[in-house]
């Protein structure tokens, strides 16, 4: 390719739509260009690289036994109806209706299309296991679209189905599968990707793990243990704190407490850390609107995942609650309270002596609270809380939670039976009994994958991609190309190159040196080439890694088999 035709603009400017470095980098060099809220046009550029993991997952998935398929983007509501997610999922799912008035919808996931392209076909334990993979455009109605290919509404993914007719088997691939995906990562130039045990969330199923590229940008949040493997997302990172107390025989003492409403409040007031108090934190569940309370100790923040999994459906903060109805905002307590409410009680109350929480009256407050002691009934404490930085680890007990953002690059689910049983998709056992196949689920996204590397995988001038994924393997700066022997030389190199099965880049242009230099910065190709009047009349080529790790001078009659032998040595430091 010569940049001379290439499509696409690059500039200096920052775009003020562009937040982070991978989505000003790939704005900048002329990769991406912006349709609409969330959605991209690729040039050139990221559609090489993108192509090439797309060809490294397939490699991978080809070697974990996969079948390439390819399933609808738009496809019947009836079978979202079928599985129950047509009115469980919220507006992230388009819906429309076809010129017959047929319900239909975008796929966002291909759970449903992948059951029915299976269902009626492996129809004996002898079919099974299989799994099959497509990649695919998909179209989230994403309330959060930023960061470029980071957070789009419209993208690529790979996923990747499997059917077995045990859980045991199931268990065996998902291990199989995790190994693939700690393959694809490291072949791709990120092998620092970690995977956590998360939550399945609308997917489903029991077991869930994400693999996250741990970086400030990053919008998960990560638990990490740095005595142990300890490893989580924060949705299902369990909370251990440990309660000093206060006085053992403090008695409940109800004290007036005029404008006191927030926890800073409350410990200024009584002289008190927030961990002495006892807060309450008001929800409502998303259909009935029923409230909820969570009890929770004042220094800590409800985890509203492990509330939603615990009652098994959706909730929202309370905005709607005012005084009256046994409720007393700002002053809601456990003691005494007469609101119809679903109470739920986390356990970093336990072992609490001595703390402050509402009197469930405007302007008054309880000192002296002690949870296990005053709480009425025989109360029931669960983990409700987001675990913090330097609390205690729940496998190694050590205080050394430290908590780090991430980039979800890739996320696998054990579904078990819940697309199965509610499609109806079966086989016939070995007795020749029916039977629900049990699944698992395997999803990369590939442009976020890419935006992920590039936001990494960069310097202050733009990125640099590893050899295995960058848009092209040499890229060659003829500086003073309308000079005929720099021309002549810069031609010939590229011509030799391409005979020779590089990829490569020529930038042929009559720009400056600067100019080309930082174009050059922009597109991160890992090898650059440098002919000039200079090395012309040395009879030789510059030859430097994007990344600075070296820089030499190469006879122009060894050049071809040089930067050859360099292309497939630093490709094969990638290969797994």
């Amino acid at each position: 390719m010569k940049m001379s035709r290439l499509l696409g603009l690059r500039f200096k400017e920052t775009p003020a739509d562009c937040r982070i470095q991978s989505h000003i980098f790939m704005t900048r060099g002329g990769y991406i260009k912006n349709v609409g809220n969330g959605i991209f046009s690729l040039f050139t550029p990221a559609r090489r690289v993108a192509r090439k993991i797309e060809n490294i997952i397939r490699e991978e998935m080809d070697r974990a036994g996969g079948q390439e398929v390819l399933l609808p983007v738009a496809m019947p509501a009836a079978l979202w109806k079928e599985s129950g997610r047509f009115d469980g999922v919220k507006s992230e799912l388009v819906r429309f209706k076809d010129r017959g008035g047929n319900d239909m919808v975008l796929g966002m996931t291909h759970e449903e299309a992948v059951v029915h392209l299976a269902r009626n076909t492996a129809r004996s334990y002898a079919d099974y296991p299989f799994m099959v993979y497509q990649i695919q455009t998909k179209f989230r109605d994403e309330p959060r679209a930023r960061g470029g290919l980071i957070r789009a509404r419209e993208f690529t993914m790979k996923d990747a189905y499997s059917f077995h007719t045990s859980q045991e088997d199931l268990e065996e691939y998902y291990r199989r599968c995790h190994g693939a995906y700690e393959r694809i990562f490291s072949r791709v130039g990120i092998p620092e990707v970690i995977s956590v045990r998360s939550d399945p969330g609308m997917m489903g199923g029991e077991i869930a793990h994400e693999f996250m590229l741990l970086a400030d940008v990053g919008e998960d949040t990560v638990v990490l243990c740095g005595e142990c493997d300890f490893r989580s997302n924060m949705e299902t990172a369990e909370c251990v704190v440990e309660n000093e107390g206060g006085a053992a025989t403090a008695a409940l003492e109800r004290a007036e407490t005029p404008g006191v409403k927030s926890i800073a409040d409350v410990c200024s007031f009584f002289s008190i850390t927030a961990a002495q108090t006892c807060k309450a934190v008001l929800y409502r569940k998303g259909e009935s609107g029923e409230p909820v309370i969570v009890f929770i100790r004042g220094d800590l923040e409800v985890n509203e995942t492990k509330v939603r999994n615990f009652l098994k459906e959706d909730v929202r903060p309370d905005t709607e609650s005012a005084p009256g109805g046994g409720i007393a905002p700002g002053f809601v307590g456990p003691v005494g309270l007469r609101a119809k409410a679903a109470v739920l009680y986390d356990r970093s109350l336990l072992g609490g002596r001595g703390m402050v929480c509402g009197a469930n009256e405007t302007g008054y407050h309880y000192a002296g609270f002690a949870p296990e002691r005053d709480l009425p009934g025989a109360p029931v404490f669960r983990d409700f809380a987001k675990t913090r930085e330097g609390a205690l680890c729940p496998v190694c007990g050590k205080r050394s939670i430290t908590v780090r953002n991430g980039i979800e690059v890739g996320n696998i689910f054990q579904l078990g039976t819940k697309y199965t049983a509610s499609m109806n998709m079966q086989y016939v056992d070995a007795n020749g009994a029916p039977q629900y196949p049990v699944m698992g689920c395997y999803g990369i996204g590939v442009g976020r994958l890419a935006a992920s590397v590039c936001e990494v995988r960069r310097d202050g001038y733009g990125p640099i991609w590893p050899m295995s994924i960058a848009p092209w393997q040499v890229h060659i700066c003829a500086i003073h190309a309308d000079a005929a022997e720099v021309s002549e030389r810069a031609s010939k190199l590229y011509a030799d190159l391409l005979e020779a099965g590089v990829e490569v880049l020529l930038d042929d242009r009559a720009v400056s040196a600067g100019v080309m230099f930082s174009d050059a910065d922009l597109l991160g190709v890992p090898v650059r080439v440098t002919v000039s009047p200079k090395t012309c009349a040395r009879g030789v080529i510059e030859v430097s890694a994007r990344d600075k790790s070296f820089s030499n001078d190469v006879a122009s009659t060894d050049a071809v088999k040089y930067l050859k032998d360099l292309v497939r040595s630093m490709l094969i430091r990638l290969a797994v």
